[in-house]
């Protein structure tokens, strides 16, 4: 029996850029799940090439995610105040900031991203930071693809529906990686993944997608018992074979201790959960300079590089979700089939 999703199994496997490619993407969906590939940060010729490797190597379904978020001006005042904050690190790996660009490849969807992707005619394309134009949305969904995003708070969800999402995925606040939230970004209004999906299930008509917190065949049976139509997962996957993270990732993932995450606005400017490290540490989870998304990161990535080619995650966003349970050298299909087994 299919699901809305036209998958075997009722599970997504969450994009995770940084950490994946088209490889854990085809493992999903060929386990049964809807694998996703994150394609915001990807050049135009990388997203053809991945999206090329991904069909060739699925005949199921797949999900294409892609942001959708306002891009909003970048001054040099902005800049200043944010590399005044940093000057101690620029200075500790003799980083000229004035070399630093004011731009970023975090771009939200485009006409001519659609028109690259409209071949393909993807069979999901989902969303974080809201929905593109009405024109785009339309678009897609003519090619016969589902449309679905993430919502943060139940307004967001109503609000997805409303603007023709085919399906909510309601992100808890458990959930590793960015908050998809975009009507409001008033942390005090995000709620445990259990409260909204009970809310979104609640009031939508469209099927709801649990998303944050979810590790366990045990946490994916509690979210269907909530009515939830499905469960997104990305953390699980993160120490899998067909995984990208890297070593320093991988080893800050294993020896993390308990209570280790946070969400944090310095390495994007957007509040995203990850482990905590030197820079949250000393600079706070959420500085008041950080700039808007993206442009954070545009220092933030300088000094990553620098640490890390020293050995050290000192800058690197090492996201993780609230509640993680360790996988490690594990095929993607192995924790697919874990994940929904129905004894749990």
């Amino acid at each position: 029996m299919q699901t809305f999703l036209n998958t075997e199994l009722p599970l997504i496997q969450a994009p995770m850029a940084g950490v994946q490619d088209y490889r854990l993407a085809a493992a999903v969906s060929n386990s049964g799940g809807l694998g996703s590939l994150p394609c915001a940060m990807l050049s135009k010729e990388q997203l053809v090439n991945e999206i090329t490797k991904l069909s060739r190597a699925t005949g199921n379904p797949y999900n294409l995610n892609f942001f959708c978020h306002e891009v909003i001006g970048y001054t040099q005042q902005q800049k200043q105040q944010w590399h005044q904050l940093l000057s101690p690190y620029l200075k500790e790996h003799s980083i000229d900031d004035s070399s630093l660009a004011m731009t970023t490849t975090r771009q939200p969807i485009d006409e001519e991203i659609v028109k690259l992707i409209a071949p393909f005619k993807p069979p999901v394309v989902s969303f974080h930071f809201g929905l593109p134009s009405d024109d785009i949305v339309q678009k897609i969904k003519s090619w016969g693809s589902k449309v679905i995003s993430t919502a943060t708070t139940l307004d967001e969800a109503i609000w997805l529906e409303a603007n023709g999402a085919d399906a909510v995925i309601a992100q808890g606040l458990e959930a590793g990686g960015h908050r998809g939230h975009f009507l409001s970004m008033d942390l005090t209004l995000q709620q445990t993944t259990t409260a909204l999906v009970t809310q979104c299930v609640g009031a939508l008509g469209v099927p709801v997608i649990a998303a944050g917190g979810i590790a366990s065949a045990a946490d994916v049976i509690h979210m269907k018992r909530l009515g939830a139509s499905a469960v997104q997962i990305g953390s699980a996957y993160l120490l899998c074979q067909e995984a990208t993270t890297s070593t320093l990732h991988r080893e800050a993932i294993l020896q993390q201790p308990t209570n280790s995450t946070a969400l944090t606005t310095v390495f994007s400017g957007r509040a995203a959960r990850g482990i905590k490290n030197r820079v949250m540490n000393e600079l706070g989870c959420m500085p008041e300079q950080a700039p808007a998304f993206p442009f954070a990161s545009i220092a933030l990535s300088a000094l990553r590089v620098k640490s890390e080619n020293q050995g050290k995650a000192d800058f690197s966003p090492l996201w993780c979700s609230e509640k993680y349970i360790v996988r490690d050298a594990v095929s993607a299909k192995e924790i697919t089939k874990e994940l929904m087994t129905t004894d749990a």
